[in-house]
């Protein structure tokens, strides 16, 4: 018996319906994934007990100096794994490290230049509900009406007549390629700055599977888990010349003490990431995400821009006469655990929506390649087009477990 599962056994017994509900179903939430064995034993390491407020070699409590080692690693290796000049580890999430670039370089009232929620951004590029859009004044491009894809002459039209400090690049669901060059050089026409934020596509980037943004723009920011296998957590990178902007921002700027259990566990994460297999892994990430977009659009449902060129697809639900949260519910049920998106046009509420948000990075954690894909296409499918029968659910329920035990997430 464990020790948490003597003095805790309501917060045991939750921890381990967690783990079997990962391990009978199918993660396709684009943003999550399967951390490594050495991942969960770092976050989980006696590193948590320590204070450590400040930065390697000027912290501002006595007994640091193995946190140093640690931070040094972890911001070592992340410029490696980039080729950044500077890197800062110490945001406790991908908003945070947004906040602290917004922090740095812009004044309360300034103006963002970033992509619409609605079309693929993310809350902290500018959200009305967000610190962004209290903050800042906020003005936002969105995806040709017609291909779903970035206009980039569209962008730089608005850059040009909206004057703004920061134009921000990257997304939260958006399938295709992003430009990172041509961002950047439109930021230079107008006397922008540009950050990317990489979060969802850190390890396709790491890996050159994208264009990496790093060394390109001004400021790249990240999290660390999603397509980088990582802890929860964030991260900057930029040129030297911003670093010191940077470190203020996010600390005194931003956050007290860093979560050093965290940090440690990001080192091991970028370490892991070096490896010649993690290239392979992500290379892998995205075959999945073609056959399984493939496969859904040849059972008559129709995604976002056709398709897809990372680890991500959209799945409009419009002709099924179905919304987004339906979907959702009754994939669940039947242990495919997907989110509820919104779509561009979208004429329902973020929280019913039109369309579905489905990725391939966990199952991919978990060894599946094309074969599995097609299965779950096709799973995916059936429900949707059958999604008042419960039997349907339950039939297609006990072949994703059966299916989901010769995957362990875990094997040892």
């Amino acid at each position: 018996m464990s020790y948490l599962s003597q003095m805790d056994p309501e917060i045991a017994e939750i921890i381990e319906k967690e783990r079997l509900r990962q391990t009978n179903g199918l993660e396709l939430i684009a943003s999550e994934n399967v951390v490594s064995h050495a991942v969960l034993e770092a976050m989980g390491s006696i590193m948590t007990n320590k204070y450590a407020e400040g930065y390697p070699g000027k912290r501002y409590y006595g007994g640091c100096e193995f946190h140093d080692q640690a931070e040094n690693l972890a911001r070592d290796r992340l410029k490696k794994l980039f080729g950044a000049e500077h890197a800062n580890v110490q945001p406790h999430s991908g908003t945070q490290a947004n906040m602290a670039v917004y922090f740095a370089f812009m004044k309360l009232g300034e103006k963002i230049l970033s992509m619409k929620l609605n079309q693929g951004g993310h809350l902290s590029h500018g959200s009305p509900v967000s610190f962004t859009g209290k903050f800042y004044q906020v003005a936002q491009y969105g995806v040709d009406p017609k291909t779903e894809m970035l206009d980039y002459g569209v962008v730089e039209q608005m850059a040009k007549q909206e004057k703004p400090q920061i134009i921000v690049c990257g997304a939260s669901a958006y399938p295709r390629t992003i430009d990172f060059k041509a961002f950047q050089e439109i930021a230079d026409g107008v006397g922008a700055y540009c950050m990317a934020d990489i979060a969802h596509i850190a390890g396709l980037c790491a890996t050159g599977i994208h264009p990496n943004s790093v060394g390109v723009v001004n400021f790249t920011t990240t999290t660390t888990h999603k397509t980088l296998r990582g802890p929860r957590g964030g991260a900057i990178m930029c040129n030297s010349e911003y670093a010191q902007a940077i470190d203020k921002a996010v600390f005194p700027g931003m956050q007290g003490g860093p979560l050093m259990h965290t940090i440690t566990a990001k080192a091991v994460c970028f370490e892991e990431a070096l490896k010649p297999s993690f290239k392979e892994y992500n290379r892998q990430i995205v075959k999945n995400a073609k056959i399984l977009a493939e496969t859904l659009m040849n059972n008559g449902l129709r995604l976002v821009s056709g398709g897809t060129d990372n680890h991500l697809m959209l799945v409009d639900l419009t002709d099924q006469h179905l919304t987004g949260l339906e979907a959702e519910v009754a994939l669940g049920k039947a242990g495919i655990t997907v989110n509820k998106n919104t779509i561009p046009n979208e004429t329902k509420s973020p929280f019913v929506t039109s369309g579905l948000r489905v990725g391939t990075p966990a199952v991919t954690s978990r060894g599946m390649k094309e074969a599995e894909m097609r299965r779950v296409g096709n799973w995916i499918a059936i429900v949707i087009k059958d999604i008042h029968s419960d039997a349907t659910i339950a039939r297609v329920k006990k072949e994703v477990t059966e299916m989901s035990g010769k995957f362990p997430i875990y094997p040892s």
